[in-house]
């Protein structure tokens, strides 16, 4: 009994030392952490008037490590290169969608973010990685340091890294006919496409060598390389195919596109065509 009541004493005497303690402590001072927001510059007033407020898709072009492979040599795009880049992406890709599918059609489907780097995104094959659809909310748009507006092929290259992006996420909205399309050229997927040249994949029915990677990237590239032609030159693109087999895979394709945007759309993919090749020579010139 005597052991517990100087047991009872300690206890006391340690909450009231540590009591004690607590109540001589500093309190704490105001926070270090600096919450001050950095000024906007002209190009920032730029981007929110042409892409946040209307379409609520955020440009992000600053250096930020969590949003690119740390893996890779990436690096920010030269400041001058960001307003060029974003025109043309504005001009082709944005306003020919709300021409043809309807001012709103963007501001509903749409990634949220757009990011730019400047350097090329190199791979251990040898390939360029142009673009990157993260989830359907994100865009990566690579080598935006080496647009030249006075190059039509340039800018088609650049402009064909977002249209293919922006396939993959009306895909994931709304899904094309895989079914049909596996039948159409089911034995030239591979995952070597790099090894093969682009007129070699032609005559067997795939419109660039990356579309035989699977049959989305097939989808991809075969409406997003409509899209940067004009129709004179994919009607010469066509005449060109040898192989009477490519040629009507190549067609077949073609219907299940210009299909898709209809009937998931209501959308006229050929006029989609023609007004990004409007704006595409507005561009240029």
């Amino acid at each position: 009994m005597k052991l517990l009541k100087y047991n009872k004493i300690a206890v006391l005497a340690l909450i009231s030392t540590t009591l004690f303690s607590c109540g001589s402590d500093d309190l704490p001072g105001e926070s270090q952490l600096d919450f001050t927001q950095p000024e906007k510059t002209s190009l920032d007033n730029w981007i929110d008037g042409t892409y946040l407020n209307p379409y609520n898709i955020n440009v992000q072009y600053k250096w930020n490590q969590n949003t690119v492979d740390n893996s890779r040599f990436l690096f920010p795009p030269a400041v001058d290169k960001v307003k060029p880049a974003l025109e043309i992406v504005e001009t082709i890709w944005l306003k020919s969608y709300a021409a043809i599918g309807g001012p709103d059609f963007v501001k509903k489907i749409a990634p949220r973010e757009i990011v730019l780097v400047g350097g090329v995104n190199l791979n251990s094959v040898g390939t360029r990685t142009l673009g990157l659809a993260e989830g359907g909310q994100r865009v990566t748009l690579f080598e935006t340091d080496y647009i030249d507006q006075t190059d039509r092929a340039n800018v088609s290259e650049f402009i064909h890294t977002i249209q293919h992006e922006y396939i993959h996420i009306l895909n994931q909205n709304k899904p094309f006919d895989e079914k049909t399309w596996k039948t159409l050229t089911p034995g030239g997927y591979t995952a070597d496409w790099y090894n093969y040249e682009i007129p070699e994949s032609n005559e067997l029915g795939f419109i660039t060598s990356y579309a035989r990677s699977n049959i989305n990237e097939d989808f991809a590239e075969t409406a997003s390389m409509i899209l940067i032609y004009s129709k004179t030159e994919y009607a010469a693109f066509l005449a060109g195919i040898q192989s009477p087999f490519a040629l009507q895979a190549l067609k077949a394709k073609e219907a299940i596109v210009v299909k898709y945007f209809k009937e998931a759309f209501n959308m006229d993919f050929y006029a989609l065509r023609d007004e990004a090749e409007k704006n595409t020579t507005s561009v240029i010139n």
